[in-house]
């Protein structure tokens, strides 16, 4: 790992990302075109129908030309694993950015069908076709929406994607931090979650869920049993980060 990657402040990209957070909040987008960028990267550089390399393609992309806002390939690995604990024919992700988490969890589990739920429309183009580069289109889509509409976004989820009583098999939180209790709970009293699934939390440190962390420790053998997987913020060693892991236990 070369000094800048271990260091992030030294990288431009990652500078940017620091001074552009209302940006990010409003658009899901940092607003220099990187978003685009890692696209056209893919298109170029991976090979079309082989996750693995467009998986690869991506993570080259964060370390060499800008950073991204998505998992990365350590704490990728402690979402692979999850994904194969949970053995989901139903996965759920919130927050699709471009596409990274999805193409990981569709490869750990390539009998599942993905539905990734984004806020922004421009993210959600981008992941498409990224999806459809590495040969997943057929089983991994996405919602454009929040789940905290009103109910409109688990509506769509319900009607188009399956998303029952008790058939969300994983669940992965990857967007708003602020989001992720509210969201969580909005699913939980729709009893979405299924009896043993597995929900990964990321960004829990960085840049933080501390409500999520708090609300986990509470229900800790009660409604989750939780795990707390240490790890680095994404693509660089410097920076701690934690990945929660919770297993529902079901209602009691």
């Amino acid at each position: 790992m070369s000094l800048k990657q271990r260091f992030p402040f030294l990288r431009w990209s990652v500078l940017r990302m620091v001074t552009l957070p209302r940006n990010i909040s409003r658009t899901g987008q940092v607003g220099d075109g990187r978003e685009d960028a890692v696209v056209r990267y893919v298109l170029a550089n991976a090979r079309a129908g082989d996750i693995d390399d467009v998986i690869a393609t991506i993570d080259r992309f964060a370390y060499d030309k800008s950073m991204l806002m998505n998992v990365g390939d350590e704490k990728g690995e402690l979402l692979d694993a999850a994904v194969r604990r949970a053995e989901p024919a139903l996965a759920v992700e919130l927050g699709t950015y471009a596409g990274y988490s999805a193409l990981r969890i569709a490869r750990a589990a390539p009998q599942a069908r993905v539905v990734s739920v984004e806020l922004a429309e421009a993210n959600a183009a981008n992941a498409r076709t990224v999806w459809a580069h590495a040969g997943v289109a057929d089983r991994v889509s996405c919602v454009v929406g929040t789940i905290g509409d009103g109910g409109r976004t688990l509506d769509v989820l319900a009607r188009d994607h399956g998303l029952t009583p008790g058939s969300l098999d994983f669940l992965f939180l990857d967007h708003d931090k602020v989001a992720y209790l509210p969201d969580l709970q909005s699913i939980l009293e729709r009893d979405g979650l299924r009896q043993g699934a597995i929900v990964v939390a990321d960004n829990i440190l960085v840049p933080g869920a501390p409500k999520y962390r708090a609300y986990m420790r509470e229900q800790q053998s009660v409604l989750f049993d939780t795990v707390e997987h240490k790890a680095h913020a994404e693509y660089q060693s410097l920076i701690p980060d934690l990945v929660l892991e919770s297993r529902y236990l079901g209602t009691r």
